[in-house]
């Protein structure tokens, strides 16, 4: 068995695939604090829950873009499930071909969208990823990733509102039933809700004027499927493709060893 796990600004997800099928999830909130024994417990708690053995499982292959858990995230699998995993950086097969300016400045975590995207739905394709920021990224026919836009994600958005005005306070992301509303919780829900549809379905056109090609737009994040429901200008909203990202550059990492081992 093979966990996949993707360390983000605001959750920690881990899936478990058995051959080709994700058979689990979990998710927990990112904590600086924790130790590789706190996250450890929470791992074999997982893979209890699931009814899997830490002997069950063969790899680990992980995405992440806090550097500051990495140390403990590494030396709890080493204790817990003695193994090394696998980080997505230099030196992994992802099949993507990186054409932007700095290559080492992509986040794992847009490169594993990119070929979690274009190997399950093909390209060219705009991946959207709505989680702390949301990215939108631009592969090519041939699998080459172009680029792309970053803005504040829709938590970001709302959280603004309360900290940043004193007297707005902290409101649940929502869909109200009306644009024009008639209290300051609904008027904030409103703003933030229908004002980030108009800003995907804008960056979306616009994205597919300056390719001057048509492509699919696939969506993924923690509230991507709430803004996908709303607009048509979204194809494909997929909750599991960093997961199948992560798998697919696993594969290709392990085919990639066994041809140089001449296996």
């Amino acid at each position: 068995m093979l966990i996949v796990i993707d360390i983000g600004n605001t959750n920690i997800t881990m899936g478990i695939y058995h051959q080709d099928q994700l058979i689990g999830t979990y998710r927990l909130t990112t904590k600086f604090q924790r130790t590789s024994d706190e996250y450890g417990f929470m791992l074999l708690s997982f893979l209890s829950a699931s009814s899997i053995s830490a002997d069950d499982i063969q790899d680990i292959i992980i995405s992440s873009v806090v550097p500051k858990i990495n140390y403990s995230f590494t030396n709890c699998i080493k204790k817990y499930l003695h193994k090394n995993p696998i980080f997505i950086g230099p030196g992994v097969k992802t099949g993507i071909d990186i054409r932007i300016d700095n290559p080492s400045t992509l986040g794992a975590d847009r490169l594993v969208d990119a070929a979690g995207a274009y190997y399950t739905y093909g390209g060219p394709c705009l991946v959207i990823d709505f989680g702390t920021a949301t990215t939108y990224d631009v592969v090519s026919e041939k699998g080459e990733f172009l680029g792309g836009a970053t803005a504040p994600g829709i938590g970001i958005c709302a959280n603004a509102l309360s900290s940043q005005a004193a007297k707005l306070p902290e409101i649940e992301i929502q869909k109200p039933e009306r644009v024009i509303a008639k209290n300051t919780i609904k008027s904030m829900q409103a703003g933030v809700f229908f004002g980030y549809i108009g800003q995907t379905e804008y960056l979306i056109k616009q994205i597919k004027k300056e390719y001057q090609q048509d492509m699919k737009v696939i969506s993924t994040g923690g509230l991507g499927r709430m803004i996908a429901k709303e607009t048509d200008f979204i194809d494909i909203y997929d909750a599991d493709l960093t997961f199948k990202g992560l798998k697919i550059i696993y594969d290709k990492t392990k085919k990639n060893l066994y041809e140089k081992q001449g296996l």
